[in-house]
């Protein structure tokens, strides 16, 4: 039976650009959460798409000849076939020029405009077209010329004046944002996101103007066709899209999947997420999202990646040097989620071979090899009348409690380090049972049967609690394990319970599961 749901949004990315290491970090720590909770018994929604709407979008086609809709059009291969490659499993792929995401956008702002939340002004301040945001003149910056740039890009920001705007009244939901910030301590997280926007909000709110009337490319406002959603005023309800929200084809999937448990966003976009995003669920008279977690950046030589510094690696230039389990292993394992991380091919090679190689990869080629040699390759049964201690049920006995806990709260890399910790005390195992002394006194049989069904056992529960980290690998250990299909596992707390690898099964011997990488070795720069 089914734990019930549970739901969750990467953001809903821009098109400007093919899915860069940025990216595709949001994207892996949400598929690690949704491949963990399906095995944990949950009805999985994960909800991911393209931002196509806005007055970028339409510069970037306009570079490219392009029209808007042809440009989002020859995106999308480049968003599927990366998170295809990354073996990411959503649930739905929601673009913002799709029909179903215009009737949701319709429908919310109707519903919004008919309880007088909206109204119709003049706008009159800044404008940064790549951030989609305004700003005010106090919050800009000036560049070496004195011109005014955005505070977040540093580009030049435009100045808006006189263009007749739908607003939001924003500014009458600034005392119950602070109010459920206090009363839901979880919503914003990490603790230092949280801090940032309790101090914006109780700095004042303005209202927010949601509508453009100088270009077309977006959903007309159904109270106003001269207007198009501004593109947060859009976006934002893709994750509504995602679950059903107003589709008469999906009836009652949304009350059953809504409030979600997770939006995954960075940083810089926490503002959008944690103020625009429950004022507007506030004023619908909708429940509010569990958490936003606003993660931090990727930084090489202590710099954000991005487009503009043309440091933005594509996830397969990596992929093509350590694989996708290593690379999604890598990037959950070892940078801590929520905080700035610094990433280079030499750590990466360090954790590959730590981790990997010479843990997890060693511990599964020494075992299955020692099966081969001294129980022509089956698992051997335990002898009931041989009885001994065994570290290695002791440790796996917790750990499904310490896992569960650091999942939940996606601290992937506590996580991952529960799991490695295991294989390593297996590592140690051997070392301290000796099977290979073992094997050569017949009077010790039922003592080494003992040893290699414990190690045999300990690799299966490990693939299983590695299996949202790497996927292919543990598919791969209980395949050469002689087991079934590790993905349709729906209660890892049961599956992982002491003594349920069969004796007698045949286990295949292969090639190396990560075979060591050496830096000098790869032709590959990281900067």
């Amino acid at each position: 039976m089914s734990k019930g749901t549970y739901s969750f949004t990467t953001p809903i990315y821009y098109v400007n650009a093919a899915p860069h290491l940025g990216t595709a970090y949001t994207t892996i720590a949400a598929d690690t959460v949704a491949r963990y909770q399906r095995m944990n018994g949950y009805d999985v929604a994960f909800v991911t798409g393209m931002d196509e709407h806005g007055q970028k979008v339409a510069d970037v086609a306009a570079e490219h000849g392009m029209t808007p809709q042809a440009w989002c059009d020859s995106m999308e291969p480049a968003f599927r076939e990366a998170w295809d490659m990354l073996d990411i499993t959503y649930t739905d792929f929601v673009r913002t020029s799709e029909d179903r995401q215009a009737r949701t956008v319709r429908a919310f702002w109707q519903d919004l405009y008919d309880k007088g939340f909206c109204y119709k002004g003049s706008y009159e301040g800044w404008y940064c077209v790549h951030e989609e945001t305004y700003y005010a003149e106090s919050d800009l910056e000036k560049n070496e010329d004195g011109a005014y740039v955005c505070p977040d890009c540093k580009r030049p920001v435009q100045q808006a004046g006189g263009e007749e705007n739908w607003f939001f009244k924003l500014s009458e939901f600034q005392q119950p944002l602070l109010d459920f910030y206090e009363e839901h301590p979880d919503f914003i997280r990490p603790e230092t996101r949280r801090n940032e926007i309790v101090t914006f909000v109780k700095g004042g709110l303005k209202d927010l103007s949601i509508s453009r009337s100088t270009f077309d490319w977006g959903v007309p406002l159904p109270f106003d066709k001269g207007h198009v959603a501004y593109v947060w005023a859009d976006a934002l309800l893709a994750y509504l899209t995602g679950i059903g929200y107003a589709d008469p084809d999906r009836p009652g999937e949304f009350d059953a999947r809504w409030p979600m448990q997770y939006h995954f966003v960075g940083k810089d976009i926490t503002r959008f997420h944690c103020v625009i995003w429950p004022a507007m669920l506030m004023a619908a008279g909708l429940p509010i999202a569990h958490t936003v977690f606003g993660h931090g950046f990727l930084l090489t030589k202590g710099e954000k990646m991005s487009k503009s510094k043309g440091n933005a690696l594509r996830p397969a230039d990596l992929v093509g040097v350590f694989g996708v389990d290593a690379y999604r292993y890598y990037f959950m394992s070892d940078v801590q989620f929520g905080h700035d991380g610094s990433i280079s091919l030499e750590r990466m090679v360090q954790v590959y071979n730590a981790d990997l190689a010479n843990t997890w990869g060693n511990l599964f080629s020494r075992v299955t090899n020692m099966t081969k040699k001294y129980f022509d390759a089956h698992v051997p049964e335990a002898a009931p009348s041989f009885s001994a201690e065994n570290p290695l049920w002791e440790m796996s006995a917790g750990l499904y409690a310490a896992y569960d806990e650091a999942m939940g709260r996606v601290d992937f890399t506590t996580a991952a380090r529960e799991v490695m910790a295991l294989a390593e005390r297996a590592n140690r195992y051997i070392e301290e049972t000796e099977p290979f002394r073992l094997a050569k006194d017949p009077e010790r049989a039922d003592e080494l049967a003992f040893v290699m069904y414990n190690l045999l056992e300990t690799i299966r529960i490990c693939a299983l609690y590695m299996a949202p980290f790497a996927p292919n690998t543990s598919a791969e250990v209980f395949r050469r394990l002689g087991l079934g299909d590790v993905t349709e596992v729906v209660d890892i707390e049961a599956a992982t319970a002491w003594g349920q690898l069969p004796a007698g099964g045949l286990v295949s011997v292969g090639d190396p599961l990560f075979p060591r990488l050496d830096t000098d070795a790869i032709d590959f720069d990281m900067e």
